[in-house]
């Protein structure tokens, strides 16, 4: 939706002259207005990507007495029964960021608990702030210290080199000048497993189609990214239904993409308005440094993924503003294949907590930065927190693969029978970075321009980052060129097995 900064402290306003430039960072991400709010103890700014009441939803966004403001990246999908119940507060707009400010000045902190969506926003109400993100951190959000003031961001880029060090903002957290940094959710704990496979198939068949529903609330155009894999056909098969409509797209390396005809198979299936990009080797290359600076990360198997990311949601700009993806689903259905050789099912359930706990700095950094430097909104309906909650809830012996000659998300393939091919509803696995072609090309590349010796010197005087192949140190040089790493190693996007909010400054 768009990108916010906020600088907070007796020195804030100090800060006034640089919010400018700070906010020309993030215009990727809100190119169609911009707001901004000082005073002594803050300077905060929000660059808009219109979406929900275009007209009328420029931020900051005020309470009625004037005094509290907030901004906010993300959408509130339940704002309108949250605004049901604050009936007795004016709201000065029909955006959903609105209903954040009331809610709060209503239960406090609580409040952070009872909003269903996916946000970062900081809420100032003239003399404290109270910071949040999302229960899995599906919007990002960066935090730093510098001169007395405490900064937030959108992005790494905006605070590296202008704060002493930057840091994530954990998901799932808030955090007040007054309470300190608090944890306001967490995965329940399942003491009973789900086990009637027709209760589960008629559960997920309901849950997901409902969270697909809630990722429609847009006043501008949506469509859908569309793989050819199980989990973006069966997003679109679910919106097809429910619209006379729909924009489908498609992305692959020339000569080598298999999803472009799978995706085909789909639309065709669906009656989607079906968009394809094929792109070449030359052209993996010349955007390679564009994807890095917008990723912000080095990680292989980050980039890698991106590339086509980045590709599609250029494409998908020129239609609409919203997109629905299907991130996600491997996490919660344990759907990768490494999780069958798994022996018990607290194993698997720990794996997938795991995993899911670590999106944030994978699958998710990627839909949310590669769609964003194009302007457009990611959703994702597969980590709805309810339907999420309950695939979590299901015996985890049930999601295995390869028990019974299983495919995986073998559940999910069946609760959602009919809706699609078998030869799609069947398919198995693939990377997005496979299926779309681009898989190897860097790899090789790296190889071929990266002696043995070079890397063995520069993995030895990278000591503060630890190196894995080539390839990694191929995507670091490109990385280095934009990015000071210095002091911001931890808050960079790369998988490390779940995320620990040890070391926390807030």
């Amino acid at each position: 939706m768009c990108g916010i900064i906020a600088i907070y402290g007796r020195n804030a306003r100090h800060w006034e002259p640089l919010l400018a430039t700070m906010l020309d960072k993030l215009s990727h991400r809100g190119p169609d207005d911009r707001g901004t709010y000082v005073d002594d103890n803050i300077a905060m700014g929000q660059t808009r990507l219109s979406i929900v009441d275009v007209a009328g939803g420029r931020q900051p966004i005020f309470s009625e007495d004037g005094h509290k403001c907030v901004i906010c990246n993300g959408e509130i999908y339940n704002y309108l029964t949250l605004r049901g119940g604050l009936r007795q507060h004016y709201f000065r707009t029909n955006s959903d960021s609105e209903v954040i400010i009331h809610l709060a000045e209503e239960e406090g902190y609580d409040s952070v608990s009872r909003l269903d969506g996916m946000f970062a926003f900081v809420l100032y109400d003239g003399e404290d702030i109270l910071v949040a993100r999302d229960p899995l951190g599906i919007k990002p959000l960066y935090q730093g210290w510098k001169d007395g003031c405490l900064f937030f961001a959108s992005e790494l880029k905006v605070l590296d080199g202008v704060v002493d060090r930057v840091q994530e903002f954990p998901p799932g957290y808030y955090y007040s000048s007054k309470a300190g940094l608090g944890q306001y959710y967490h995965l329940p704990e399942v003491t009973n497993w789900e086990d009637d496979i027709h209760e589960i198939t008629d559960g997920l068949r309901e849950m997901l189609s409902e969270a697909v529903q809630k990722r429609w609330m847009s006043d501008v155009p949506l469509g859908c990214f569309l793989s050819g894999g199980l989990d973006s056909s069966l997003i679109s098969a679910i919106s097809r239904q429910h619209f006379d409509h729909l924009d489908t797209f498609s992305v692959g390396l020339e000569g080598a993409a298999i999803d472009l005809e799978y995706a085909r198979k789909v639309a065709d299936f669906l009656g989607t308005d079906h968009h394809e990009y094929t792109y070449t080797k030359d052209e993996v290359l010349e955007a390679l440094p564009h994807v890095i600076y917008h990723l912000e990360s080095f990680d292989p198997a980050l980039v890698r993924s991106a590339i086509p990311c980045y590709f599609v949601s250029r494409l998908a700009s020129d239609y609409v503003k919203v997109i629905l993806t299907g991130e996600g689903s491997d996490e919660v259905f344990a759907g990768y294949h490494y999780i069958k050789r798994f022996g018990n099912k607290e194993d698997v359930y720990k794996e997938t907590v795991r995993i899911l706990t670590g999106l944030h700095n994978m699958n998710l950094q990627r839909v949310d930065r590669a769609t964003m430097a194009h302007s457009i909104e990611g959703r994702v309906p597969f980590l709805d927190i309810d339907f999420v909650e309950y695939v979590m809830s299901i015996d985890p012996r049930l999601k295995q693969s390869g028990k019974r000659s299983r495919i995986e998300k073998w559940l999910l393939r069946q609760a959602f029978s009919g809706y699609l091919p078998d030869e799609i509803l069947l398919r198995p696995k693939a990377e997005f970075a496979a299926g779309c072609g681009s898989e190897r090309l860097i790899t090789d590349l790296a190889q071929t321009e990266i002696s043995d010796a070079e890397f063995e010197r520069e993995k030895e005087l990278s000591r503060d980052i630890e190196i894995s192949s080539k390839e990694e140190l191929y995507y670091l040089r490109i990385f280095r060129s934009f990015f000071n790493t210095d002091g911001d190693v931890e808050a960079i996007g790369r998988w490390r097995g779940g995320f620990s909010t040890e070391g926390s400054e807030l």
